[in-house]
């Protein structure tokens, strides 16, 4: 079976990648009952033998060792991916899937294209490749960002050019989360439009998701009873495009996963 490296870029991509492996967790534990590595799990986990030295990867159809995501982490402000990291899925990535900085690209997308692009265009090849060469077939590299925020547009968009040049065999399927008509940030529409032009040179796939929390509120209030278990906002069918706070460049962030469920812990033990 095939393998798909997923890459987060930005505040916003982070945290919605944070969600998205939350998820998949709960899906695998909901039909993973035995707590067997099969090739499901192996479509975007990793199964490492934490007793060996080198990490070695576990075959599959063995028990459940140690997952780690097939993920690439990348920030340039630190505050939401050092949550991830304290929060309870942080043993599923190490120090060779981030990539931070601590100066954020202003909402400008030439800061994050241009500037952070050319001097962390090395250290993110790097991770990359390092999680291509984890991969038995890799099939995709599925990217989750902004388009409103400057690191996930700019820098975003970048990572995308980065994927063609070094994987051009590779599908490149993104996931872009468009900001909201009630969005205060002056270069938002801006940041979108710049980047639109590179996903339409760069991507294989683009699939768009606007920012907007009406559906999801009108849904928890009249829909299904969300499951207990869900940490956030979102009902637990959302998928992996869809935001996790109504203004993910407004400043107020939230704590992405406090808790997770019995099912989902009987994987990461």
């Amino acid at each position: 079976m095939t393998q798909s490296v997923v890459v987060q870029v930005g505040q916003c991509g982070n945290q919605v990648g944070c969600r998205f492996w939350d998820l998949a967790l709960r899906e695998h534990a909901h039909v993973n009952k035995k707590g067997m590595y099969d090739e499901a799990l192996r479509s975007f986990f990793r199964n490492v033998d934490s007793r060996e030295s080198d990490g070695g990867a576990c075959a599959v159809g063995g028990r459940i060792q140690h997952l780690k995501a097939r993920a690439v982490l990348v920030d340039m402000e630190e505050g939401v991916v050092n949550e991830i990291l304290q929060g309870p899925l942080r043993e599923m990535f190490d120090s060779t899937q981030l990539l931070t900085d601590v100066s954020g690209s202003g909402n400008n997308w030439a800061v994050g294209h241009m500037t952070y692009g050319s001097a962390y265009r090395e250290q993110i090849v790097d991770k990359l490749r390092k999680a291509a060469e984890h991969c038995d077939c890799l099939q995709c590299f599925f990217i989750i960002h902004s388009m409103g925020g400057g690191t996930g547009s700019g820098l975003g968009t970048k990572v995308l050019s980065l994927l063609e040049e070094e994987f051009p065999e590779v599908c490149r399927i993104v996931s872009s989360i468009y900001p909201s008509a009630e969005d205060d940030v002056v270069t938002s529409p801006y940041n979108s439009v710049l980047a639109m032009r590179e996903l339409t040179e760069h991507a294989d796939c683009v699939l768009p998701v606007e920012n907007q929390l009406g559906p999801f509120r009108r849904l928890s209030q009249h829909g299904p009873e969300r499951d207990r278990h869900e940490p956030g906002p979102l009902p637990s069918s959302a998928l992996p495009g869809s935001q996790p706070h109504s203004s993910l460049h407004a400043g107020r962030r939230q704590r992405p996963h406090q808790k997770t469920g019995p099912d989902v812990q009987r994987l990461l033990q």
